[in-house]
Order: structure tokens, then C-alpha cells, then sequence
């Protein structure tokens, strides 16, 4: 940290919030109460938080700040789905996505500002990766909806699905999670938490030996390696078999699966065949497949498949016994719906750098 510049408090796990403290000359269980009141009320004022004493608050006004990612905008859709447009402190942009009844309360939250993976259906992938967020900034994005929404004290779920890949900003995504799970915040269990990656496989086999284990969703959208290469570019490193069989060595609890996300674009890879081989590849693998029918826009080169062809594509895996659900499209009005998040005009890393990182 530079000289003279303040300390983001939001951006401190407890750990982090205690030597802080220490080194202001008070004692450590302070850092709990300072925490309590920033995860678990929300609250950005030092002067408020009154079981601190006064001596405490003030060195840590002249010392510390607690910033939160600003509403910019705020929409609502048809369906009931809210999308934020959060304002960065060094003014970037991004975006995070309310969605009601799903059947839980759901937020969904970003990684990075952009996204380097170029998925070829994806809008996202469209501003490349600007940078990444902090933890306290992917965390911060919790913050800025539960108090926008009033739900403070409502139980909801967090999905890892908003921008960016979570998996390549890797150590402040799983940093982020430690925080809102920490039982003096949110204490929010990591069962009600999914993080979904396309499969940056020594990343995949990193996350399994993490203790705070996130639901896990796989973005797969292909059954070959050609058709897949073509649709997710990065990922031709990591190739489809070594995604999958890092899949099969990945721990489950007795009741948990793998989601395996599969966008279906029209002509492109919806056919009886396609949903035969994925069965195929999927096969042993203890997962379920949720398709997802192209969310089309302005900007992505594919349409979306009729519904008739994406019933049969999910009967053809039901009829392979794989569990099979269709996601609901939420938010499409507002443009808050999968794959189709983009904040336009903030710049971005030249291609070979976006790639060098990715891969």
C-alpha cells in the first residue's frame, strides 16, 4: 500500500482485520466486531460502529475506508430479475444480476471486469479481460445487492456466473468465498454457493483440495474437441477428455453432482447425435446436465435452437438416464440473461496478453 493511502477494510478477511487492529495498538477481538458489522450489517460508517471504541474509530477513519461497488444503474425485468450496473472504485464497470424464484433467492456475481475465455456465443467475452476484481470487490458485489434489495436478513444462493472466468482470477475468487462464508459475516454456507468454470483443468484440480468447496458447474457446450475448440478458444490447452477426467477425480459429498452447462445453438451442436455422445461422454461421471438454450442478442453469430429441438435433445439424455433440466431464461428483456453481460467502452488487454493469462 502506498503512503498515505487508505486501507480498503472491505477487502480484509478477519485474519487481515486483526493484524490491522493489533497494529493500531488494540486488541484482536475487535477485528470480529469490526467484521460483524461489515459483512453481517453492511454497514460502511466507522462512527456508527459503536461497540468499537472511540480511540479505535478514529484511527481507523484516518486510516481505513470501507468501499462497496456503487449502483450505477439498476433494471428491472418483466420476469422479476434485477440487473445491477456496479461502479468500480477506479470507475470500472461491471455487472451482477438479481434473479427472484429460482427456487431460491439467487445473486449472481462477477470475477473479472470482461472475460479472456472468448466464448464465441458469449457478450462477455466480446470486451476481453480488462482486469480482475479483488476479493473485496467480487465479495462487495453481495454487499451492494443485499443492501439495494433490502435482503440483509433473507437466505439466498450465490452463483459465480456473472463476468469473467472465475477460475483464472483464482486466488481472490476463493478468497472472496473464505469472507462470505466466515461465521462472524454472512456465514454463508458454500453449499449455497456455485462457482462455473469452462475447465482450466490444474485449476479444476486445485479447487478439489480446497477445505471450502463451492458447487461446481462445468461450461462443456461441445462433445468434440473440434466443436469445442471452435466454441470456447482457450480451452484448447486443456482438452475435452483431460476437462472430463478431471471431472471424474473430483470430490463429491454422498448427495452432490456436477453440473455440466451445455448452451444449445441452432445447427451447431443440438442434434440427436450430439446428445447421444454427450451420454456417452458423461458416462461415470457422477454429474447432470443443464441446457441452455442460446440467449441471442445483437453481436452473437447464432440463434437460438427451436423448442421442440431442445425437448428432444433433453428426452435423448433422460432416455440415456442423465439427469437433464432446461434452464428458464430470466432477465432476457434487460439483456441480464446467460452469456449476454457486457459493460461497452472500458478498454482492454491486448489479445496475447488475455491469452498468456488464460492459459
Amino acid at each position: 500500500m502506498a503512503a498515505g493511502q487508505r486501507v480498503d477494510l472491505g477487502n480484509l478477511d478477519r485474519a487481515g482485520l486483526e493484524a490491522l487492529v493489533v497494529s493500531l495498538g488494540h486488541r484482536p477481538f475487535h477485528a470480529r466486531q469490526l467484521y460483524q458489522w461489515i459483512w453481517k450489517r453492511g454497514e460502511t460508517d466507522i462512527d456508527r460502529m459503536t461497540d468499537l471504541g472511540l480511540e479505535l474509530r478514529s484511527a481507523l477513519a484516518d486510516k481505513a475506508t470501507i468501499h462497496t461497488p456503487e449502483v450505477a444503474t439498476r433494471q428491472h425485468s418483466e420476469d422479476g430479475t434485477v440487473k445491477l450496473v456496479l461502479r468500480l472504485e477506479d470507475g470500472r464497470q461491471i455487472e451482477a444480476v438479481f434473479i427472484p424464484d429460482t427456487p431460491a433467492q439467487t445473486f449472481c456475481i462477477s470475477t473479472q471486469v470482461g472475460c479472456a475465455m472468448g466464448c464465441a456465443f458469449c457478450l462477455t467475452g466480446k470486451m476481453g479481460l480488462v482486469r480482475h476484481l479483488t476479493a473485496g470487490e467480487i465479495a462487495g458485489q453481495v454487499r451492494a445487492l443485499a443492501r439495494e434489495l433490502d435482503m440483509w436478513h433473507t437466505p439466498f444462493n450465490i452463483v459465480l456466473m456473472g463476468m469473467g472466468e472465475p477460475l483464472h482470477n483464482y486466488d481472490e475468487t476463493m478468497r472472496a468465498l473464505r469472507m462470505l462464508a466466515d461465521a462472524h459475516g454472512l456465514a454463508l454456507s458454500p453449499k449455497r454457493v456455485t462457482l462455473s468454470t469452462v475447465g482450466l483443468v490444474p485449476l479444476l484440480d486445485r479447487l478439489a483440495a480446497e477445505p471450502l468447496m463451492p458447487n461446481l458447474a462445468i461450461s462443456l457446450h461441445a462433445t468434440t474437441e473440434q466443436q469445442r475448440s471452435a466454441l470456447v478458444p482457450p480451452t484448447k490447452k486443456y482438452p475435452l477428455q483431460d476437462v472430463l477426467d478431471a471431472c471424474r477425480r473430483f470430490p463429491l459429498s454422498k448427495r452432490s453432482r456436477i453440473t455440466f452447462e451445455y448452451v444449445l445453438l441452432d445447427g451447431v451442436n443440438d442434434t440427436p447425435e450430439d446428445a447421444r455422445r454427450l451420454a456417452r461422454i458423461l458416462s461415470g461421471i457422477k454429474g447432470k446436465v443443464n441446457l441452455i438454450p442460446l440467449n441471442a442478442a445483437a453481436g452473437i453469430p447464432f440463434d437460438r435452437p427451436p423448442d421442440a429441438r431442445v425437448d428432444r435433445f433433453a428426452a435423448i439424455l433422460a432416455e440415456k438416464r442423465i439427469l437433464v433440466s432446461v434452464r428458464k431464461s430470466r432477465g432476457r428483456d434487460i439483456r441480464a440473461a446467460c452469456g449476454q453481460l457486457i459493460v461497452e467502452g472500458q478498454g482492454r488487454r491486448s489479445p496475447a496478453q488475455q491469452f498468456a493469462e488464460a492459459l
